[in-house]
């Protein structure tokens, strides 16, 4: 069974800590090449100067690469991050972010990807991240 929208909505709902449910997170695509999730604007997630923080930019990327290794898996796999690198290249304010993660490689025991995040309706990079994720043992 391939792991579809409806299961990254139970994904989402289920696995993830209350911080992360608390950012607002939606599953725009899922499938076996990635994922596309969008986190909503809100004034609380950014800084004095209107935008974004880079917690909540970080805490994305690494959210939307366990949605593209568990659709490349064909399920959700526990998973730990083990790398991730993220740069930060312009602000995102006063609009959703959509980080669209692809998985570079899928290994036995591990997986590593890449996420690039934009602000809606920008399509230049705000922030782009290199990931690396040890696969556990279910």
């Amino acid at each position: 069974m391939a792991f579809d929208k409806d299961a990254a909505e139970r994904l989402l709902a289920q696995v993830f800590a209350a911080w992360v449910q608390a950012l607002d997170l939606s599953v725009e695509e899922i499938g076996a090449d990635g994922a596309i999730l969008r986190m909503r604007f809100s004034e609380r997630l950014c800084r004095d100067n209107g935008g974004v923080c880079g917690q909540a930019i970080a805490s994305l990327a690494d959210t939307a690469m366990v949605f593209a290794v568990s659709a490349a898996s064909g399920g959700y796999r526990p998973m730990t991050t083990v790398d991730q690198t993220v740069h930060f290249l312009r602000p995102i304010a006063n609009a959703d972010a959509l980080a669209v993660a692809r998985v570079l490689r899928l290994g036995r025991s591990m997986a590593f990807g890449q996420v690039t995040i934009v602000a809606e309706g920008d399509a230049r990079p705000a922030a782009t991240a290199q990931t690396a994720y040890a696969l556990l043992a279910g």
